[in-house]
This record gives structure tokens, sequence and C-alpha cells, in this order.
């Protein structure tokens, strides 16, 4: 069995992921979809050595160092060789809509699944009068992952002006109300769609996300049949091989910030001992075999 990783090498995930397929195959193949070269007409598409047309199949565990609108272009390559009959999870049609986080709150607020109030503006005056009724609020970039590229802001004297500075580096505003978390919010995982665990992101310090420095900030917790099955209903909408429901639990309810595109193996493995790389091989492996 061939299977490759796309992936970054030297990325914590990407590796663990690599080494659980090796683990099962006896062949270890990451790839950096960097290195990628597809050609038109013929559909060649290869990485170095590798011709990936060979391969049984490809697992996506990473895109790209940071999120940005050009990890949409190499999702595309990645969509025409599935089209052509290779096996990918997930699949590129499923990763382009959580990708964006304008894509993925839209399909969220159809399903009537409880999200933070969020504003979607391209206009800074707009977003001021939003600020107003929200009081304090988060300015989100549409592609970022671990808060990265996100503002906090309260209802002040230059507040505007600090809109209008953000504006000038991302054409969509998606202003949310900032929810208090406590000490806490949930990375709910999923395989294949069946529940796998859940861990909790603790605060430290006096930062105002649980998420932007992820070390040592891991806690084991059980959430409620209800928020597992909230997280269920949201990542169903989306039919991801792995991911990861980022779950906030309020005076007013549970509510969900996004479906991750790729998810995450540490908080998982240090909060439970499962390790979900090889819970993520063996169901593509079920995927897969003849």
């Amino acid at each position: 069995m061939k299977i490759g990783v796309i992936g970054t090498p030297g990325g914590w995930s990407s590796e663990q992921l690599a080494d659980a397929v090796a683990g099962r195959t006896g062949r270890r193949i990451l790839i950096s979809p960097d290195e990628i070269r597809l050609d038109l007409p013929s559909g060649r598409a290869c990485c170095g050595d590798h011709d990936l047309a060979g391969f049984d199949a490809l697992l996506i565990k990473k895109i790209g160092a940071r999120y940005s609108p050009d990890l949409l272009d190499r999702l595309e390559i990645l969509r025409y060789l599935e089209g052509r009959g290779l096996k990918v999870f997930s699949s590129p049609l499923a990763l382009l809509r959580v990708l964006d986080r304008l894509s993925c709150t839209i399909t969220l607020q159809l399903a009537g699944i409880p999200m933070p109030p969020t504003t979607i503006t391209e206009s800074v005056d707009h977003a001021r009068d939003a600020l107003r009724g929200y009081g304090e609020a988060i300015l989100k970039p549409l592609y970022t992952s671990k808060a990265r590229g996100m503002v906090f802001i309260r209802d002040e004297p230059g507040a505007g002006d600090l809109i209008r500075a953000y504006k000038e580096k991302h054409s969509i505003l998606y202003l949310q109300k900032r929810i208090p978390l406590g000490d806490r919010d949930l990375g709910v995982a999923f395989v294949g769609g069946e529940y796998l665990a859940t861990y909790a992101r603790c605060r430290q310090g006096v930062a105002w996300d649980t998420i932007s420095d992820s070390k040592e900030k891991y806690r084991a917790f059980e959430p409620s049949p209800g928020v597992i099955e909230m997280a269920r209903r949201a990542q169903g909408l989306f039919n991801l091989s792995f991911t990861c429901v980022d779950v906030a639990l309020t005076d007013d309810g549970p509510y969900v910030f996004e479906v991750s595109a790729f998810g995450g193996f540490r908080g998982i493995l240090e909060t439970s001992g499962i390790n979900a790389a090889e819970r993520y091989v063996d169901h593509v492996l079920q995927r897969v075999s003849p």
C-alpha cells in the first residue's frame, strides 16, 4: 500500500501522520505541497521521484505553514488529482469549504449551528456600528489558524482608527462579538465523522484567547452528550476525514467557533493518550483496502 502525506516537513503533526502511515504500511512519504508539479492536459503529477498517480491515497495534513488564499490554489491541484481517480483525505472540495472562514461561517449559520454574533462587511463605518452593539469584539482574518492575525478591540475612542488600519490589510471585515470563555475552550475531534475525543485549551496569564500559543495548555475534558452532538452536526456539514470542532461553553450555552480544516493531534495525545494520527490512518486504510 502506497500512501503519501501532504504536509510540512519538520512540522510536528505532519511528521506524526507520516510516522503513523509508515507504521501501518512500511512506507514513509511526506510530500511538501509546494514541491508538487502538475502537467496539463496529461494530468501527470509528480514530487521528486514520486508519480502521485501511482499512490493508493494521499492524506492532507497541512497545505502550508500559514493560512492564506494561496492555499486554495494548492488544493485545486489536489482536487484535479482526486477528479482523476486518486483517493484524497480529506477531499480537497471539503477542505475548500472550511479553509475560508467566511465560507465555513455561512455554512454553519445556514444549518442553524449556534455561533457568536458576527458582522461581515466591507465598510469601516458598519463595523464600527457593530462594535458599539457588541462592546468587545475580535477582528478575524478569513484565512488564519491558532489566532494569528486576530485583533481584540473594544468600543472606545480610537476604535474606528483601529478598524480602518485593519481594513488596509483585509478587504472583508469579519467582526465577531467577544464571548467570555472563562479559562478554556474545547477541541472536539472526529475521525470519519465518528466522535474520537475532546480536550480543553486553557487560558494562561492575561491572554484574551486560548490558542495563540498551544504549549502546555491542554487539559482533559469530558463534554456533555449535547455538546458532542452539536459538534457532530457542525462537522457533518463538511464531510471531513479528520477534524476538530472549536467549541466554547458560555452562560448562554455552547457555541461553535469553527470547524478546523485539518485538526490537531497534540491536544488529543496529551490529554487522552489516543494517537489520533494512527486512528486517522486506520480509517483511511479501511476506505482504500481492496
